[in-house]
């Protein structure tokens, strides 16, 4: 592995590396505009961690995930329903996993924001 230095930290706020805008596939959006940004502000060697800041407006919308993701809520309110019919409601401050294999929807209810770290383990 090469060496890091502190010029390789990633400083959440400062310059990210890339400006994701996102809109689900209009085939899985439920409700809504739910237009997305993430800006990516580290991606390791592998592309399997990133972690960086995502913002969402209101809307629904299916997901399955194949990564596991960290949040931490720094604003609005999220709500994710499983396919059997549970539902968690996430307010800001709130912090939580949603891990591989997770399939339902994902709804952002009040603009939301939050940081993210994404780990996606690779194909075998």
């Amino acid at each position: 592995m090469t060496p890091k230095t502190v010029a390789d930290l990633a400083r959440f706020g400062q310059s990210p590396r890339e400006e994701i805008p996102i809109r689900p596939d209009p085939a899985k959006v439920l409700s809504g505009a739910p237009d997305q940004t993430a800006w990516n502000y580290f991606t390791d060697g592998t592309g399997q961690f990133s972690a960086g800041i995502w913002e969402g407006r209101p809307g629904r919308w299916r997901v399955s995930y194949t990564e596991s993701e960290l949040c931490h809520l720094l604003s609005g309110i999220v709500l994710l329903r499983d396919e059997g019919g549970g539902e968690a409601v996430f307010r800001a401050g709130d912090t939580f996993v949603v891990p591989a294999g997770f399939t339902g929807s994902w709804e952002v209810v009040e603009t939301a924001r939050k940081l993210y770290a994404i780990f996606e383990p690779t194909s075998a």
